[in-house]
């Protein structure tokens, strides 16, 4: 048994093309980089950054530490103790005034947030404080304010972080439910780094089976069944992304919110039920049909997840001009929506028997959107008419979720507000019940790059097994799309997988 010649695998680099290592050049600006990295204003605790070569030189300058060896700092500019918070006087680095009171740490490269020398400055929080400490900081000759996200940038460029785990960091930053933390959490954590990342070796394993067949055949100085092995791991692949594809683009729903309209006819609570769930005189609510005529929405959070409902106008034919511009909009509301909550009165159903079938006895105006995709039901007005409570809700045969509330009387709320909670969480596989793994993509971005894979990966399996140059140039590109989504373009390591999982002359 034989290894894979270097020398030959060498010879044929020109068929391994060198792409980008990364999606942006590396930074040749050495400046050091200062700001505010919390809210300005008023407050407790204010905390400014500096991130670049000259950030220890700000430590000593500024930095006076009020006991311990670190003191000497005045007279030395002994470098501190990295990672280490200490009390200090936080002075002008010219007259030596005292500026505040605060703490300070350094943070030594490459283990930093940027992976460059990080100075914080932990202060009180004060306009005019802050503003003494940042004109401070201008009279470094090589140091500028920073750029919006410009520290995330360095992380990234210096290889702190990648493309997922910066998008994390900035959901991260504008979750307003639970669910939306934890699936940025994930982000940063690395969790998506990681599949992408073994997703894209196992697209780089098919690619190193035909360079080896490429460079020396199939026979005496390659085991029989190399392209059959790289055709049955790309045809793994493809299921795998296109689970993730088929994914009802949950991980996008959650990250920017889930799209409910409410409709029904007029007056059958709809503004009653958004007042209702946002706690508060959001619509205008008179017993005069057509009160509602634009959309009204509002950004909830419903059991951690995050839910955008809308109010739309009722359902009905009229004269009004005004009116039925609305109405339109209703139409159009409810066919963008991920879920769709039909409103009716239930005393206007007038039901008698256990069983209701909208298809029959919902109004005229309301059943063309009753048969659009994930539409549930909420009876109102329990309370008018003593008439049969339904056991069952169905739509031309077909059960649909509802509920049967009074809003004015406050019966039956908390059991459909639970029951809706677990109905979005069902419909989006979420929660600690669900069994499905969480979602990967969470960007139409990601979406993009794994079209763009399955489409290579597919062209490969197209491509006949006579012309393996162009089926291995059909997986750099999915390989290359695969890594667009981490900010990883570099296909070159193909060769040291050739090296360790190829033998000659089996």
């Amino acid at each position: 048994m034989m290894l894979l010649s270097r020398n030959a695998t060498v010879s044929r680099l020109w068929r391994i093309r060198r792409i980008a290592t990364k999606v942006v050049p590396s930074p040749t600006e050495k400046k050091t980089i200062y700001a505010l990295s919390t809210p300005p204003g008023r407050g407790g605790i204010g905390v400014i950054r500096i991130s670049g070569p000259d950030a220890l030189d700000v430590y000593t300058q500024m930095v006076r530490v009020r006991a311990g060896i670190d003191a000497k700092a005045k007279h030395k500019k002994l470098v501190p103790e990295p990672w280490r918070m200490r009390r200090c006087s936080i002075v002008h680095p010219e007259s030596q005034e005292v500026l505040d009171e605060g703490m300070a740490v350094f943070f030594k490269a490459p283990q930093s947030f940027t992976a460059e020398h990080t100075v914080e400055l932990h202060t009180h929080s004060g306009p005019a404080l802050l503003s003494s400490i940042l004109s401070s900081l201008a009279l470094f000759q090589n140091l500028r304010p920073a750029q919006p996200g410009e520290f995330t940038k360095r992380a990234l460029l210096n290889g702190r972080l990648d493309l997922t785990q910066v998008e994390g960091i900035k959901d991260l930053i504008d979750a307003e439910t639970e669910e939306q933390r934890k699936s940025a959490v994930r982000a940063v954590g690395g969790h998506v780094k990681r599949e992408m990342d073994n997703l894209r070796d196992d697209v780089i394993k098919c690619l190193a089976m035909l360079e080896a067949l490429i460079d020396f055949g199939e026979g005496e100085d390659l085991e029989e069944g190399v392209y059959d092995q790289a055709v049955e791991r790309a045809q793994d692949l493809i299921r795998t992304i296109e689970c993730h594809l088929s994914d009802a683009r949950r991980g996008e729903i959650v990250r920017s919110g889930i799209k409910l309209s409410i409709f029904g006819p007029p007056n059958a609570g709809k503004s009653s039920l958004l007042n209702f769930l946002s706690q508060r005189d959001a619509a205008i609510v008179t017993p005069i049909p057509g009160t509602t005529r634009d959309i009204l929405s509002l950004s909830l959070d419903i059991g951690g997840l995050p839910v955008i409902i809308s109010d739309t106008a009722g359902l009905r034919k009229t004269q009004d001009v005004i009116e039925n511009i609305g109405i339109e909009r209703a139409h159009q509301a409810v066919h963008s929506s991920d879920v769709r909550l039909c409103v009716l009165s239930l005393s206007e159903l007038r039901n008698t028997s256990s069983t209701i079938d909208l298809a029959d006895a919902a109004p005229e105006c309301v059943k063309p959107l009753l048969f659009a995709q994930n539409t549930c039901v909420l009876l109102n007005k329990s309370d008018l008419e003593k008439f049969a409570i339904p056991e069952t809700v169905t739509l031309a045969g077909k059960p649909l979720p509802f509920w049967v509330i009074s809003l004015t009387e406050s019966i039956g709320t908390q059991a459909f507000l639970d029951g809706l909670q677990c109905h979005l969480k069902d419909r989006y596989k979420l929660g600690p019940d669900s069994v499905s793994t969480p979602p990967l993509i969470t960007r139409e971005r990601h979406r993009t790059h794994f079209v763009e894979a399955l489409q290579f990966l597919q062209a490969f399996l197209d491509t006949p097994r006579e012309e393996p140059v162009l089926a291995a140039e059909e997986l750099r590109y999915a390989a290359q799309a695969i890594a667009k989504v981490t900010g990883r373009i570099d296909v070159e390591n193909v060769l040291d997988v050739v090296f360790s999982e190829f033998c000659i002359g089996k």
